[in-house]
């Protein structure tokens, strides 16, 4: 692949996807969507400006499902392919369970794209799951975020309590809360949202407070057409496909009325039926057929997919339908196409009467194979019809109009022609694969073109342009500020010359107990460029850097039994402490001045909290200082977990410190040295054989260490002369 080429990271997690034979309708997160991203891929892969499509999801090894979506890799064609990461348990989850197990696969999808020795150009994710690992990624590394939402939080709760549904079941059911605030969060960061259609544009992102028109564009999805044609001499016959329809009716060569959906609410499947079933024309001159997924028992299926067929079979049975209705069981993705052209061939009609409609990928289908449409007027359709021509809209909530657009379609034998050659036309020109990815790629274009302008002049501000990008960064040097890297101006001025001299393979990043803000101004007022990696706020808060990127995996791994309120109510009356400034306190840090002449002995401190089952983590330092950190947070534990995160080992850390709050991260298995003018508080650690005491003090102590592990000097002889 030649590195001009683009390299586009797709991430879609929830359902089931391979490459054949879609399981579309198979439950309630294998629908549309799934189809959308593998035929997106595909489309763009097949693009000579485009080197490589990765497109990610879950591996799921479960009995229960095929065992395609147990391979780690599959190939969609050439430079295209799924990568599936392990991602909680093995097992098949619904997409509100995955919630708990989104920042494993944030780490699991970095270990991979070390492994690709070249990061993507950009990241595009679908549907809030992956919008949450886009969003960690793209801060992470650099890189722009495109976002497809696909269905929307905010639209589907106001949808849901609309129709008396009780607020605290919707939240255990969909866990709402999240997923809102996490599309919040995704429309803040996003450099570009893709939407289906303007009034999903403007009126469902309108309902969030992030929304940003200005980034948002609409690309109608495209369709693979070569699959959906009308009936016609070229194509033969589909025996196979009528027998799954006509065993169920008693006069099967009536007008066929056709609907494919997955069983869900929101589908309106009970208004579909109450409008056959109420209009005594279209009990006389049609059949209706309802392809509403795969079942081998309706009371196997989930809660709300066995609610939805259950109510579907009490209303053919309340009109009497028998004979008149089809509803096969089980089908296969490759007879889809059939189903249109059997509806197509009997002069019947589709309809999609569903509540919501974002886009409404299979009124393409439809429109492709020559048959009419009727369709919810809400969302998509709008456009779908204003384009081709080929249907009628209504209200998805007044049953009479929707048997009344039925009767409507069927009863003139010219204008049903008509409308079927215009929806072969219209699709043709405005939803085929290659008109949506030329948009796309004329957007990506525009979008990347300004993303690398502001990343060269980050670059240039920062002088780093010589460093490689995390992911590929083999060794890191992790330094405290105060009274190690800086404290010496001189000594300063040589080591950063040093540095500036290693391999770019080489991290740089800083340790502290200052808060960012603080880090960030003492940096500039010693004229240190920034680092790679930024651990402050004593180990609570890690960041990357020219953008400052905040690692939320992190925050979300501390945040475990975090009570600070309750923290620091329980220390007020503990003699000896004092609250350092509001400045200097954080989300995850509490920070005192210490008078060690009447503080209490630290073990007592910690027995006080154990007490009122209170969790924390106490650094004292310099006998002047005591920070309270959550359980898990600390400088040291925040290296382990950057060794884990970007695929290091701890030896590739070589630490430097000089105080109390460094102890954690010198011990272990990273390579530590102590800089000459440290505190006693670490005499305790000479004698380790991976904790080197320098000799000289401040930094030139640190680049003394580096020369004493040979870390990150290509030549030591350079290195020395350039130190003195």
């Amino acid at each position: 692949m030649q590195m001009n080429e683009l390299y586009v990271l797709m991430l879609s997690l929830h359902g089931l996807i391979r490459g054949n034979d879609l399981e579309l309708g198979s439950d309630a997160d294998t629908g549309g969507q799934t189809l959308y991203v593998v035929e997106l891929a595909r489309s763009l892969a097949r693009q000579r400006q485009v080197g490589k499509v990765d497109l990610l999801t879950r591996l799921v090894e479960d009995s229960t499902v095929s065992a395609d979506y147990a391979h780690p890799e599959e190939v969609l064609g050439k430079n295209a392919r799924i990568i599936r990461l392990r991602c909680g348990p093995r097992r098949y989850l619904r997409k509100e369970s995955l919630w708990p197990y989104l920042d494993q696969l944030v780490d699991r999808a970095l270990l991979f794209l070390r492994a690709q020795r070249r990061l993507p150009d950009v990241i595009h994710s679908h549907y809030a799951d992956a919008g949450y690992v886009g969003m960690q990624l793209s801060q992470l590394l650099g890189i722009p975020q495109i976002h497809t939402g696909h269905s929307l939080g905010r639209s589907k709760q106001q949808r849901l309590l609309a129709q008396g549904r009780k607020p605290h079941a919707l939240e255990r059911q969909f866990n709402f809360q999240r997923r809102i605030a996490t599309e919040e969060a995704i429309l803040q960061h996003a450099s570009l949202i893709i939407t289906s259609t303007p009034q999903e544009s403007v009126e469902q992102y309108g309902l969030y407070t992030n929304y940003q028109a200005e980034r948002a564009v609409v690309i109608p999805p495209g369709t693979d057409i070569s699959r959906f044609a009308p009936p016609g001499r070229r194509i033969p016959p589909e025996p196979e496909v009528a027998g799954l329809m006509d065993r169920f009716l008693v006069q099967p060569r009536k007008p066929l009325i056709l609907t494919i959906c997955r069983p869900e609410m929101r589908k309106n499947l009970g208004f579909l039926v109450a409008a056959f079933g109420g209009s005594s024309t279209l009990r006389e001159q049609a059949n209706l057929a309802i392809v509403a997924g795969n079942r081998e028992d309706i009371r196997a299926l989930e809660a709300a997919q066995t609610e939805v067929m259950t109510n579907l079979l009490l209303d053919i049975d309340r009109y009497d339908l028998w004979g008149k209705v089809a509803l096969p069981k089980q089908h296969k993705a490759t007879d889809i196409p059939g189903f249109y052209r059997l509806a197509a061939q009997r002069r019947g009609v589709f309809v999609n009467p569903a509540l919501t409609e974002p886009f409404g990928l299979t009124l393409i289908e439809a429109a492709a194979s020559g048959l009419p449409i009727v369709v919810t007027e809400d969302g998509g359709p709008r456009d779908i019809v204003a384009h081709c021509e080929n249907g009628v809209l209504v209200n998805p909530l007044d049953v009479k109009a929707i048997s009344n657009a039925i009767e409507y379609v069927l009863a003139e034998p010219r204008r049903w022609r008509r409308w079927a050659r215009n929806g072969i036309t219209g699709v043709k020109k405005h939803y085929t694969w290659d008109a949506h990815v030329k948009k796309y790629l004329h957007v990506l274009s525009r979008l990347l073109h300004h993303e690398r302008k502001q990343i060269r002049r980050n670059m240039a501000i920062y002088r780093r342009s010589q460093r490689h990008p995390l992911p590929f960064i083999s060794q890191m040097l992790i330094s405290d500020i105060d009274n190690t890297l800086l404290g010496d101006r001189a000594a300063l001025r040589r080591f950063l010359a040093m540095l500036r001299a290693t391999p770019p393979n080489l991290g740089f990043g800083i340790a502290t107990g200052r808060t960012l803000e603080s880090t960030l101004r003492i940096l500039n007022d010693w004229g240190v460029p920034l680092p790679d990696v930024l651990i402050t706020a004593v180990g609570s808060e890690i960041n990357y850097g020219p953008e400052l990127r905040p690692d939320i995996g992190w925050q979300n791994l501390i945040k475990y039994s975090w009570r600070r309120g309750a923290v620091e109510e329980a220390l007020r009356e503990v003699p000896g402490l004092t609250l350092q400034s509001s400045e200097n306190q954080r989300e995850f840090k509490l920070s005192y001045n210490v008078d060690p002449d009447t503080l209490p002995a630290i073990s007592k401190i910690r027995e006080l909290l154990r007490a009122r089952n209170l969790s924390a983590n106490l650094i004292y330092s310099r006998q002047a200082y005591l920070d309270i950190l959550p359980l898990r947070a600390s400088k040291g534990r925040a290296i382990r977990y950057l060794a884990y995160k970007w695929g290091l080992p701890l030896r590739a850390f070589l630490v430097a410190g000089d105080s109390g709050n460094d102890h954690e991260m010198l011990i272990g298995d990273t390579l530590g040295v102590v800089v000459a003018n440290h505190s006693p508080e670490l005499a305790s650690l000479k004698g380790n054989e991976q904790i080197y005491f320098a000799r000289s003090r401040y930094a030139d102590g640190i680049a003394e260490g580096m020369a004493h592990y040979a870390f990150g000097i290509p030549n030591l002889e350079t290195a020395n002369d350039t130190k003195t």
